[in-house]
């Protein structure tokens, strides 16, 4: 697969939250961001679908859901 080189300015607050995520997971900051964009796309692709999208302690409750994907 060909890769795309992009540009992206982010805010300082984003930017420190992404240092933490990759420190945190032992990762690149554009590691992260591929996961989180991969993350985003399936979310985006369930609630196409119908889903729900949210968080979940429980396999019968959602906790909470996430709005506006």
């Amino acid at each position: 697969m060909e890769k795309v080189r992009l540009s992206l300015q982010v805010s300082d607050e984003l930017n420190e939250a992404l240092d933490l995520m990759a420190d945190e997971t032992g990762t690149t900051k554009s590691d992260v961001l591929r996961r989180a964009l991969v993350l985003l796309k399936s979310a985006h692709d369930a609630r196409k679908e119908g889903f729900r999208v949210g968080f979940s302690r429980d396999a019968g409750k959602l906790d909470r859901e996430i709005i506006g994907l």
